[in-house]
């Protein structure tokens, strides 16, 4: 195979015309490039140049090589430019996080990638699926609300988010009974929620398997919809109350000892992160 730091030599070389030019701007000796020369020679079993005391002409077999060779090099050359850029509004992000997150977040994505030639792809999950999707190095950005102990990821709190009780709009004031009298409209972290916000307030709270359910979703666009036609209460994450589309017809109480949820923010510990990574990361901290 044919070296290509002889090759870079031979073509600056023919394009510069001078020994010592040459020399000059790849940074070497007249000599050093002289034994780039011959070495090539030897290795091809080729005269490439017809040298003429200083001066040179090439062969047939310089002509050749040159033409061949400036093609190769130019390519190495875009090649090594191609992947040296670290552009900061190019290129795909892929981020990943629960729902309520995701419901704030994906429409100033969108908004960010209009602007730029971003490309975001999105993907709402929870945390369990999101710590497992960075450590698998699937994601580049993962938004959690718990930090992770996997010695790979990096984690920071970001943001926090208060959790809401949401009734129907014609509750003004819930007390435990008229929780009990509506019954729960459960989701995915709905015990969780239920019990973080629930037992700081309500003494009479013991666990959220004694709520009496009155309906479950796994879609965070839709868990209110039960609660809007009064069919029961649920507690989720400000964002997604506030995505709601018709708040008229829900009643958002925040009671007297508010609980939040802390926004954790997660890369891989090991990867160096690209341009177009931190621009998305401080975008999100901004919206957060």
């Amino acid at each position: 195979m044919i070296n290509v730091i002889w090759l870079r030599s031979f073509c600056q070389l023919v394009e510069i015309g001078h020994f010592t030019r040459t020399a000059e701007r790849l940074h070497m000796t007249q000599s050093g490039v002289s034994q780039h020369i011959s070495k090539l020679e030897e290795q091809l079993g080729l005269a490439l140049l017809d040298r003429q005391g200083k001066q040179f002409s090439l062969t047939d077999a310089g002509e050749r090589l040159y033409a061949e060779a400036r093609v190769i090099i130019e390519s190495l050359s875009n090649l090594e430019q191609r992947v040296g850029d670290d552009p900061a509004y190019e290129g795909e992000v892929r981020v990943m996080s629960p729902g309520s997150v995701g419901l704030k977040l994906y429409g100033n994505l969108l908004d960010l990638q209009e602007r730029s030639k971003l490309v975001i792809d999105y993907r709402f999950a929870p945390n369990a699926d999101i710590e497992s999707a960075i450590a698998d190095r699937d994601i580049d950005i993962g938004l959690m609300t718990k930090s992770s102990m996997l010695a790979e990821l990096d984690c920071q709190a970001i943001a926090e988010e208060a959790l809401l009780l949401v009734t129907p709009a014609t509750v003004s004031e819930p007390s435990w009974i008229d929780l009990m009298t509506l019954g729960f409209i459960d989701h995915p972290d709905g015990a969780y929620h239920a019990a973080s916000l629930l037992a700081a307030n309500y003494s009479e709270f013991q666990h959220s398997n004694l709520l009496t359910k009155k309906g479950f979703s796994n879609q965070i666009s839709l868990i209110l919809e039960p609660v809007c036609r009064g069919l029961g209460f649920t507690v989720l994450p400000a964002h997604a109350v506030a995505a709601f589309p018709r708040p008229e017809l829900i009643k958002t109480h925040r009671l007297s000892r508010p609980v939040s949820e802390i926004i954790y923010l997660a890369v891989r510990r090991d990867k160096p992160i690209a341009k177009r990574v931190t621009t998305v990361i401080n975008e999100i901290k901004k919206w957060l």
